[in-house]
């Protein structure tokens, strides 16, 4: 699945590896993942794309609140 803003992506690589993230922004080789909780939507780590995997999830970014994020990651992450 081709990586694009507001797709979920689990994190394979690095110190945050196994958590669930959403992709805000794609930026070449590299994108910008948030969690809500250790990084959140105002400032979103930068992440290499061979680093992390990409669900079948995706999630609508606009109006979207850090406790929200948590929230609908956390329902996906149970769901896998």
């Amino acid at each position: 699945m081709k990586l694009q803003t507001g797709s979920v992506v689990r994190a394979d690589a690095g110190r945050d590896s196994g958590g669930y993230f959403a992709v805000t922004a794609i930026e070449g080789s590299f994108c910008r993942i948030a969690d809500g909780k250790s990084r959140k939507l105002s400032k979103p780590k930068l992440k290499n794309i061979k680093h992390v995997r990409a669900t079948n999830s995706m999630i609508d970014l606009n109006d979207l609140t850090d406790k929200k994020l948590r929230a609908l990651l956390r329902e996906i992450a149970e769901a896998e």
